[in-house]
C-alpha cells in the first residue's frame, strides 16, 4: 500500500469513528483496524496531524478533530478528558472554576479546563485549549464529591458544588484570587448542600473549612456554613488563619486587620469584593 493509501485509509477510519460519535484512539487500536506496520501507521498518522485532523498528547493516543473544530485546533477537552485520564492510568475530575461554571457559576470566563488527580502532570495545550492538573494524593476520600456528567461523546467525572467550594479555597491559586473565589462562592452557595459540605470538609485543612465558612456568612449563607462551624467545634483547637495568606506574607507591609472573626478565627485584612 502506498503513502498516500495509508493515509486514505487512516482517514476513512477516523470518519469511521466520528460517525460511530468518537473522538479518540489508540495507535494499537487503528494498527489493528488497518492492518498496518507500527511504521506505517506513524507515516499517515504524522500527515494526518500536519494537516491539523489529528493530535497526539501522550504517546500512542490520538484526539481526531472533526471538521467543524478544524480552527480551534481540537474538540473541547469534555470530549475526551475520561479517555485521557484512563490512558494516564489514574483517577480525576474535572473541578475548580470549570465544574463551578458547569454548575451555573458564569461571571467569569474560564480560560482553563481544570482538572484534579492524583497524578503530577504537566500542562497540555490541545488547540486552543489549556488542560490544567492540580494534585491531590487521593481521591479516595472524596468520591462521595464527584459525579458523572454527560458528554458529547460518552461522560466525565465533575466535583459537585460541595466538592467545588471546598477546592476552590484549598487551591485559590487555581481561583483567580479572592475576589474572583468569593465571587464563585455567592453563585454555588443555593447549590450546596450542607450535610455533604461538612461530610466533605472532614477530608480537608481546617484552614479551608474556616475561609470557606466566613465567605459563606459574609453572603448571608448561614445555614451552609452552620454546618462547617458544627464541624470545626469538633476540634480541641482552631487557631486563627489568614482569609488572604498572601496580604501578610511581609509583616511590615501588612495592612492593618479590618476584622478579627471570633467565629471563624479568621484575620480579614481586606473585604472580598464580589462582581455583581
Amino acid at each position: 500500500m502506498s503513502y498516500s493509501q495509508r493515509t486514505t485509509a487512516l482517514s476513512s477510519y477516523l470518519n469511521d469513528l466520528l460517525s460511530a460519535g468518537r473522538v479518540v484512539f489508540t495507535r494499537d487500536e487503528a494498527q489493528k483496524a488497518l492492518g498496518n506496520t507500527a511504521g506505517a501507521f506513524l507515516d499517515a498518522a504524522e500527515r494526518l496531524q500536519r494537516k491539523h485532523h489529528l493530535v497526539s498528547p501522550r504517546q500512542g493516543f490520538y484526539i481526531i478533530v472533526p471538521p467543524q473544530y478544524l480552527a480551534w485546533g481540537g474538540p473541547p477537552p469534555a470530549w475526551y478528558i475520561d479517555d485521557l485520564m484512563r490512558q494516564e492510568g489514574c483517577p480525576y475530575y474535572v473541578g475548580l472554576l470549570k465544574a463551578a461554571e458547569l454548575h451555573g457559576a458564569t461571571h467569569q470566563a474560564v480560560m482553563e479546563f481544570q482538572v484534579i488527580t492524583n497524578k503530577r502532570l504537566p500542562q497540555l495545550h490541545i488547540g486552543r485549549s489549556n488542560i490544567v492538573f492540580y494534585y491531590r494524593k487521593t481521591l479516595e476520600p472524596i468520591t462521595s464529591g464527584i459525579t458523572d456528567r454527560k458528554t458529547d461523546t460518552g461522560h466525565m467525572k465533575l466535583s459537585s458544588p460541595d466538592l467545588t467550594a471546598l477546592d476552590l479555597l484549598r487551591y485559590p491559586h487555581a481561583g483567580g484570587g479572592l475576589d474572583n473565589i468569593a465571587t464563585v462562592i455567592a453563585d454555588l452557595a443555593e447549590h450546596l448542600d450542607a450535610g455533604k459540605l461538612a461530610a466533605l470538609a472532614t477530608e480537608y485543612e481546617r484552614s479551608v473549612s474556616q475561609r470557606l465558612g466566613y465567605l459563606l456568612d459574609l453572603f448571608n449563607h448561614n445555614k451552609r456554613a452552620e454546618a462547617l462551624h458544627r464541624m470545626l467545634a469538633k476540634s480541641s483547637t482552631v487557631p486563627w488563619i489568614e482569609l488572604e495568606p498572601s496580604l501578610a506574607k511581609d509583616r511590615d507591609l501588612a495592612p492593618e486587620p479590618q476584622d478579627r472573626n471570633e467565629r471563624w478565627h479568621t484575620i480579614v485584612r481586606r473585604l472580598p469584593e464580589k462582581d455583581e
